[in-house]
């Protein structure tokens, strides 16, 4: 076993939390099967097939633009985020990009999936239907395939913390726990005030999973002048008109507001390379602030410890960060 500034005990209760938890996070896993999703982007307005295919131990998650012949591959890490206007956009240090990847990595965190390869021929994920559950549904119909590899934890030594105004996020230490603490609050009546915590380890994730992206009406002209959400319908996203929701169906959870939200930040969490031990608690935030905060971890090496449960060799996209694109 190799700990990285840690001692056994907390180690060993982090492995009696993580061997009860229905994830079973032991050990590196993989999708056993491809799974294939065809959609539009819901800012592009391009139509979009993804295959997401098993990958050896030690891969780590990596997107491939199948539609270039060279320079398309793309690792979804912290410093390879070029734009979080609205979504989560990574580069490579060709330029070559993907947005959107939010909701599909908030799927891979929450189940514990290690190593994948993501094959998409446009650059921008499907939206689906605005939440993570289609991608979820997926991955539990093809099944999981578990390695022999020893999966790396990454674990938060001390406060880190970013107040911007009304925005505000934090990450502090924990006991062998994930958990995520956000808040919204709109002046719509209808969202209002918000508030959710989960434990990622522990929790039923169902909600969160299935809970859709959301705008206001009024925002929507707004967009349209950013040229971004081409692809947005009643379909894709929950929309708020006044004191009023806009979808049939209405809300599939009391929560989904900030539901939505905590998937966003799980998905944009795990661009880490690795799951965090560690408390977070978020006001008002989004895809800018959590990406600012994970380049504030990982700007001092004594925020944080790198742990891998037993074994010797660490993945090498957590090796190589610091040679990849940055835009700190």
């Amino acid at each position: 076993m190799m700990v990285f500034s840690c001692n056994i005990s907390w180690v060993f209760n982090l492995k009696n939390i993580l061997y009860k938890s229905s994830m079973s996070l032991l050990t590196q896993k993989t999708i056993s099967k491809k799974i294939s999703f065809s959609g539009i982007g819901i800012h592009s307005g391009k139509n979009v097939r993804l295959d997401i295919l098993p990958a050896a131990p030690n891969t780590g998650i990596l997107f491939k633009r199948v539609d270039l012949k060279k320079n398309n591959l793309i690792y979804p890490l912290y410093n390879n985020v070029s734009d979080t206007k609205l979504c989560t956009t990574i580069s490579n240090e060709h330029g070559v990009k993907v947005s959107t990847i939010e909701h599909l990595m908030g799927a891979f965190y929450g189940i514990g999936i290690d190593n994948v390869q993501i094959e998409l021929n446009s650059d921008e994920v499907p939206i689906l239907d605005g939440s993570a559950k289609n991608f979820v549904d997926g991955i539990n119909n093809a099944g999981l395939t578990f390695s022999d590899q020893p999966i790396k934890i990454i674990k938060i030594n001390k406060n880190i913390n970013i107040n911007e105004g009304e925005k505000s996020i934090s990450l502090d230490t924990s006991n062998v726990t994930s958990e995520i603490e956000f808040e919204i609050k709109y002046k719509n009546k209808i969202i209002d005030t918000q508030k959710n915590k989960i434990n990622i380890f522990e929790d039923n994730l169902e909600d969160i999973f299935n809970s859709r992206t959301f705008c206001l009406y009024e925002d929507i002209e707004k967009l349209k002048k950013l040229n971004l959400g081409k692809g947005g319908s009643l379909e894709n996203a929950i929309v708020v008109r006044n004191n009023k929701i806009l979808n049939i169906e209405g809300l599939r959870n009391n929560l989904e507001f900030v539901n939505h939200k905590i998937l966003d930040c799980m998905g944009d969490l795990f661009l880490s390379g690795y799951k965090i031990v560690g408390s977070l608690k978020c006001s008002h935030g989004g895809h800018e602030l959590t990406n600012k905060l994970l380049r504030k971890v990982f700007s001092d090496k004594s925020n944080y410890s790198l742990i891998e449960i037993k074994g010797k060799q660490l993945p090498h996209n957590f090796a190589n960060y610091y040679n990849l694109k940055s835009i700190a």
